[in-house]
């Protein structure tokens, strides 16, 4: 059942090798699917579990503090019980916990269940990057990058299509249910694959356990803050204060802790290298703007247009499903070109389509989206696995796990930042515009004497006879009009600040150390 791991020189990994790399990456591609699938769904599994909006945030909230969590424990762990081990259990459990989900009968349930779901969520996706920078040759990294890259950005943009479709169709516990398919198909792959490890719990007595506590604290406060800080009004609610000092508190103390140690819990000195480190700046940047997309774009679809979720999803198809296409020849540009190229052509591209959005006006739903998801989905696929290549480049193979942990962890909190960031833009930008535009605005204003004078006789003719109450609708419909207007402008400028961030990506990505190419193969292996 063992087989010699395959050597970094060594010029094709085995049909076998393959095989267990895939079953990873499937595994990657449910655990970033599951969040957007169940975000999109959110307003119906309220409903079925009889839950308001304001609690109703707190089942996703849940998944993304254990997820946040796991991720950079999982090279810790996954050394203590063995890689093959740890990986198949949490496999299991996390399907165990997605049937839990949806059998849930009350948020409390839900909530426990979707912490759990998210803890053996985030094992999978680490895990799935730990695979190509370990298991395939060198030679052969960008293609599995490339996959990699696939379920990072391929799967956030598909999610709420095969979330919408499903809940409208067959009902929301379904997209819990979905996820048994590809896990069956997935412990089938890495099963007979994987390689026996014997587990080291002597690993358990070395264990940097004040670092992964005040890490734990400090994430899951720094998650609910980012989650539940725009709703609550940020630092004006007592809540978000108290759990933002803990955050700060915690976190530094980890720092602290991290840079000290002898075992550190996560490797933190790696940042300190020029490739690592500027490459997860420009990585946690993407997240901000990649998972902050997938929050504005439906948002606005919903608050402006009234799409319901299938609508939403299929607008969002059109992002997703083109970068099937163009993954698969990223490794192709990698032999040819400079990888730091290649990544500031794909982040200029995807700050163009955030740019093409920064103009939106009513007129605007569905199928004015479809060339800009189509721009969108050509630079999101081109950049994420040559990034990962340039970060990777100065990574010894013993520190891969390491490094896959924390390269994956800062794009999931970047994405948390840049949703809680985007969020609280359109709030405070959508209120800026109100006033702006309401100033303008008046009964005085002969454009808006007209206006109103046409919608009178409008209500006076059709369901309001009586002159005043007729008038009072049209300054109604007036001012829902200025609050329109004002949302839809505040949209434009999340969007605007998106490319904003992915053109200081590029500039973080310029100042990375070129890759030397050994042959002719698919090398990249840094400069130092």
């Amino acid at each position: 059942m063992s087989e010699a791991p395959t050597s970094p020189d060594s010029e094709r990994a085995s049909l076998r090798t393959w095989i267990a790399v895939s079953g990873c990456m499937l595994g990657a591609l449910i655990a970033v699917l599951d969040i957007q699938i169940v975000n999109s769904s959110l307003p119906e599994i309220e409903g079925g579990i009889g839950t308001g909006v304001d609690n109703g945030t707190w089942i996703s909230t849940s998944y993304l503090i254990g997820e946040i969590i796991m991720i950079p424990l999982t090279d810790y762990l996954s050394r203590v019980f063995g890689f093959r081990r740890f990986l198949l259990s949490n496999v299991v459990l996390f399907l165990i916990f997605s049937v839990a989900c949806a059998f849930a009968g009350n948020l409390g349930t839900m909530i426990v269940m979707r912490g759990f779901q998210g803890f053996t969520g985030g094992v999978m996706i680490p895990m799935a990057f730990t695979a190509v920078l370990t298991k395939l040759p060198e030679s052969q990294r960008p293609i599995g990058l490339a996959a990699f890259a696939l379920t990072a950005t391929f799967g956030p943009a598909i999610g709420p299509t095969i979330g919408g479709i499903l809940t409208e169709q067959y009902g929301w516990p379904y997209i819990f249910f979905v996820n048994l398919v590809p896990g069956a198909v997935m412990l089938s792959l890495l099963y007979p694959t994987l390689d026996r490890q014997p587990m080291q719990l002597r690993l358990l007595r070395e264990g940097d356990w004040f670092g992964i506590a005040t890490m734990a604290i400090g994430l899951a406060c720094l998650q609910t803050v980012l989650d539940e800080g725009n709703k609550d009004d940020w630092f004006g609610s007592p809540f978000i204060v108290h759990l933002a000092i803990i955050s700060a508190v915690m976190l530094t103390i980890f720092v602290v802790i991290e840079l000290t140690v002898e075992k550190p819990a996560v490797q933190l000195r790696l940042l300190t290298r020029r490739s690592f480190g500027l490459g997860t700046l420009a990585n946690t940047l993407v997240g901000f703007a990649l998972f902050g997309s997938i929050y504005v774009l439906p948002a606005y679809l919903d608050e402006v247009q009234g799409y319901n979720a299938q609508q939403i999803g299929l607008v969002l198809a059109s992002a997703g499903l083109p970068q099937l296409l163009i993954i698969p020849f990223v490794p192709f540009l990698l032999k040819r070109f400079d990888a730091r190229l290649i990544v500031c052509t794909g982040l200029s591209i995807f700050a163009v389509s955030c740019f093409m959005n920064t103009h939106l006006s009513f007129n605007d739903a569905g199928q004015q989206f479809f060339y800009t998801n189509i721009v969108r989905a050509l630079g999101q696929a081109i950049l994420l696995s040559p990034l990962s290549v340039l970060a990777t480049n100065s990574v010894a193979p013993k520190e891969s796990a390491a490094a896959s942990g924390l390269f994956n962890m800062l794009r999931s909190l970047g994405g948390a930042i840049g949703t809680a960031a985007l969020a609280t833009i359109i709030t405070k930008r959508e209120q800026f515009h109100s006033n702006i535009i309401g100033q303008s605005v008046t009964p005085y204003n002969l454009t808006d004497q007209s206006f109103l004078t046409r919608m009178q006789h409008y209500f006076e003719a059709h369901s309001l006879p009586d002159p005043g109450r007729a008038y009072h609708q049209a300054e109604i419909l007036l001012g829902n009009l200025v609050a329109q207007q004002s949302l839809i402008m505040a949209f434009s400028d999340a969007f605007y600040v998106m490319a904003v961030v992915l053109v200081v990506a590029a500039i973080a990505v310029v100042f990375m150390k070129a890759p030397e190419v050994h042959q002719p193969a698919l090398t990249a292996t840094a400069s130092r």
